[in-house]
């Protein structure tokens, strides 16, 4: 039997389960990442588990997220990242180093293998012909510790590729195509498997950037084949050993397939305040621009740097613009430095920010009062920005520096001759910013600061509950919504207590007190409800808060693991109506909890307030259940250990 790729590798990986779309599987992880926004509370529950070394291949920590320090709180958990990799066989990639996902593609990424990170855009490594997967911290946790990865198997889409980019269309154009046709719920549960002519002629950065919104989708995770172009990749970092050739068999199956002719495609933006809400620079029109942000794990690689300098050079910001600038790793930025690219985007205007994640995180450079900002970056909801009324457009590295000299939002192919930039022969590689772990594990000492407070863990589940809805809410909530990020509440991710404050803070300010007042209760919640990063904070602060389940019409993938890793029950609606009469307040009854889990399907729960009976489905596997039933995961893992 001919087989996909995707399948390929997942049959190389599988620990347990049968492949079927929909079945629960367990597969081997060969490496992990984390980043500092979700690192700490993953190595507090790795320690947890009483794991000496990781049992990885590799796995690796960096720092990219949180990295501007106003108080000791930063400070201190990058010294905790350091000292707790040093003593448990992690590597360490130290702040400035780079953006996760651009340093993981450089300097550790290999064909074929399997990655699970603590970061939504994990999947930025398929780029490579990798298996890459984001996952809530807790998964990556139990995975360092020698643990499967369990999903439920994915059905595997071939996105098919003809033709070429025309000039002034890059890999951006290619993900928002993919968008503007799928939406941001067409992924879920599904692996975005690129293939077809069309492959051939985008670089590795090229394919990590449409790896890297695959996330935006929804999806498990996004593929490329690996083949010469990825061999060309790996050589220029040195790495030409960890090459292997990797594609789909001749005519094997998919779930679906989807045709898109490169040359067709124009330069696109994603409008306020969706990636999926996709349209041509030229139907939008020349709104005026504030600001213009390039870089992010997105769109900072050599190539996308060197074209916006190509651009620049010569030429002067507008003045009613402000153009901030991201590397996307240190290798980028020597290399920008070394060949002079560096001044030329300096004398144009651009201001140069640190390889960190940065504005995409709301970690500063907020636009001003209801301002449009161009950004290259994955994500554009409302408020993420850190600037509640900004409008947020998604574009190309080419729309944004075109719109940067113009001051509105522009078309690139107007600027007249395209840029050529090609991939040097051999990267600048300097490994001196990432540590190896110690030899000598038992003389580190791990260092604490004081804003990092014992891991919380949840209680068994109990039979019966009587809980009141705390918050309703509509459509799409991402995990923003529910455990806002910013330069205020990031340095916070490692005090549970005083993060949890802020859950649903933008949404409803109260939210936090209402639900400490009664004592913890339910979450009502609308289609692809999580969607977005892979922050486990946003199933972790509700869980302190008291919150026991959450009942939406559907979940995104992640922030679904995320519930059950922390013990809360996440149901969906036998019949979606029941959706529109529950309200805030009322009163559900839920009993015989523990057979209902354990028996499957569905859950009786009475609207006590109503007296109503409502059917929920929790759809459950029986290890999932028993998560539920234990604790959550962390509790379940002991239990088996």
């Amino acid at each position: 039997m001919t087989k996909n790729l995707s399948c390929k590798i997942i049959e190389a990986h599988l620990v347990a389960g049968k492949m079927l779309p929909g079945e629960e599987i367990a597969i081997k992880i060969d490496q992990t990442l984390t980043q500092d926004a979700t690192g700490t509370m993953a190595y507090l529950q790795f320690e947890a588990m009483g794991v000496p070394r990781a049992k990885t291949e590799i796995s690796v920590s960096y720092v990219d997220h949180n990295t501007l320090q106003t108080g000791f709180e930063n400070a201190d958990d990058h010294l905790f990242l350091q000292t707790i990799a040093s003593k448990h066989g992690i590597y360490f990639s130290r702040p400035g180093n780079g953006i996760c996902h651009q340093v993981h593609l450089e300097r550790f990424g290999r064909p074929g293998a399997t990655l699970l990170g603590s970061d939504s855009h994990t999947p930025t490594g398929g780029g490579l012909g990798m298996l890459a997967i984001g996952a809530g911290g807790l998964d990556v946790a139990v995975a360092m510790g020698g643990g499967p990865f369990h999903l439920t198997m994915p059905k595997v889409i071939n996105i098919r590729l003809s033709g070429k980019l025309n000039p002034w269309v890059s890999a951006k154009d290619i993900i928002l195509e993919v968008l503007r046709r799928l939406s941001v719920k067409g992924g879920v549960g599904k692996i975005l498997e690129y293939g077809g002519p069309g492959v051939s002629s985008l670089s590795v950065p090229e394919r990590a950037t449409i790896t890297n919104m695959g996330a935006e989708l929804g999806a498990t995770s996004s593929v490329f084949p690996s083949d010469e172009a990825t061999l060309a990749f790996l050589r220029a970092q040195g790495r030409g050993d960890a090459w292997q050739p990797l594609a789909a068999d001749p005519e094997a199956a998919y779930d679906e397939v989807i045709d898109i002719d490169l040359s067709a495609l124009e330069p696109m933006a994603a409008q306020p305040h969706s990636p999926d809400n996709v349209a041509r620079i030229k139907d939008i029109g020349q709104i005026k621009v504030n600001q213009v942000a390039i870089g992010s794990c997105t769109n900072s690689s050599y190539t996308d740097l060197m074209r916006v300098s190509s651009i620049l050079k010569g030429k002067t910001v507008h003045p009613d613009t402000s153009l901030v600038i991201s590397p996307g790793s240190r290798q980028v930025f020597a290399a920008l430095a070394k060949n002079g690219a560096l001044a030329d985007l300096i004398s144009a205007g651009a201001r140069i920010l640190e390889t960190s994640c940065g504005p995409c995180i709301g970690m500063g450079q907020s636009p001003c009062s209801a301002g449009v900002s161009v950004r290259t970056f994955n994500r554009n909801f409302e408020g993420r920005s850190g600037t509640a009324d900004a409008k947020v457009y998604l574009a190309s590295p080419e729309v944004a520096a075109a719109s940067a000299l113009t001051g509105v939002l522009t078309d690139p192919r107007e600027l007249g001759l395209y840029p050529e930039v090609s991939q040097p022969e051999q990267f600048l590689t300097d490994d001196s910013m990432i540590l190896p772990p110690s030899p000598e594990p038992d003389k580190v000492e791990i260092r604490r600061g004081p804003n990092i407070k014992p891991l919380p863990v949840p209680k068994p589940m109990d039979d019966s509950l009587e809980l009141p809805v705390l918050l309703k809410t509509g459509d799409n909530i991402t995990t923003d919504h529910i455990m806002p990020a910013g330069s205020k509440i990031l340095p916070l991710r490692s005090n549970i207590p005083a993060i949890s404050r802020y859950v649903f803070n933008s949404v409803d300010p109260e939210f936090a007190e209402r639900a400490l007042a009664s004592g913890g209760g339910v979450i009502v919640g609308g289609l692809n409800y999580g969607q977005g990063s892979s922050r486990e904070h946003a199933a972790l602060a509700p869980m302190y808060l008291g919150v026991k389940a959450v009942v939406a019409k559907s979940f995104a993938r992640i922030h679904r693991a995320n519930l059950i890793n922390f013990g809360i029950l996440p149901l969906t609606f036998e019949d979606e109506a029941a959706y529109e009469s529950l309200q805030q307040g009322e009163i559900l009854q839920l009993a015989g909890i523990i057979q209902g889990l354990q028996s499957g399907g569905a859950l009786s729960v009475i609207n006590k307030t109503r007296n109503q009976e409502l059917k929920l489905i929790h759809n459950l596997s029986p290890r999932e259940a028993a998560v539920i039933l234990a604790g959550g995961l962390l509790n379940y893992t002991k239990q088996l250990n």
